[in-house]
């Protein structure tokens, strides 16, 4: 692997953004709420985010849990107030009531977005077919990452899935990053690099004191230390 492995944690506050990135943290994502796996946060937090460190930062635009878009309108709104405030990277992703992706939602948020690079988040484990999203969300404007676990309940289940999927890199639907977050462990981390995946998204692996407790440095380190061992033995 010739450049090394992205590591993105998440970020509740500016805290938390400070030592990702002294702990080696390549880019953050920025979420509330983390009772309802993840909302999106206050303007402020992002400008004092943006304002105390200079890695790439992916703000979430989700408004309650769950992965239906609710109400459009207001993500909209949401999404060009982050723009307006100087947000460039996003998070985002919705399904319809039968499991498919919601693609009207998605398109009218992505229009918002002017060509920003963002993350089709982890609604894709909830998909009632993989495959068929990604090809429905093929060419969309700025889409260049999937963070996934292969499966609903984690990484340990979605393994088979995520190296399929590696496997697949550069076919219509799967030229994007794949980005392993949910249920994810260290001890993962030889055999998806192995399988050509080079993106890693933490968040209670920060945490050693749990969602309670900010991210540790040393924590972060340990992963920053691991993937760069890994991948460049």
């Amino acid at each position: 692997m010739s450049e090394r492995a992205v590591l993105e944690v998440i970020a509740l506050g500016v805290e938390d953004a400070v030592a990702a990135q002294a702990g080696g943290a390549d880019r953050l994502e920025l979420v509330t709420d983390m009772a309802a796996d993840g909302l999106t946060p206050p303007v402020e937090t992002f400008a004092g985010i943006r304002a105390a460190v200079d890695i790439d930062l992916r703000v979430m635009l989700r408004l309650a849990d769950g992965f239906a878009a609710g109400d459009p309108d207001r993500l909209v709104r949401t999404a060009r107030e982050m723009r307006d405030a100087g947000a460039e990277e996003f998070v985002l992703g919705f399904l319809d009531a039968d499991g498919g992706v919601d693609l009207g939602a998605v398109e009218r948020v992505v229009g918002e977005l002017d060509g920003c690079r963002w993350t089709f988040h982890r609604a894709i484990d909830r998909a009632a077919d993989r495959d068929a999203l990604r090809k429905q969300l093929d060419g969309m404007p700025g889409l260049d990452t999937y963070l996934t676990a292969g499966s609903a309940v984690g990484v340990d289940d979605g393994l088979p899935t995520l190296v399929a999927e590696a496997g697949k890199g550069g076919e219509p639907g799967y030229e994007q990053q794949i980005l392993v977050g949910g249920g994810l462990s260290l001890d993962h981390v030889p055999r998806l690099l192995a399988a050509g995946i080079d993106a890693f998204h933490i968040g209670g692996a920060a945490r050693p004191d749990g969602w309670d407790g900010p991210v540790s440095v040393a924590a972060v380190a340990q992963w920053r230390a691991v993937l760069d061992e890994v991948s460049h033995p």
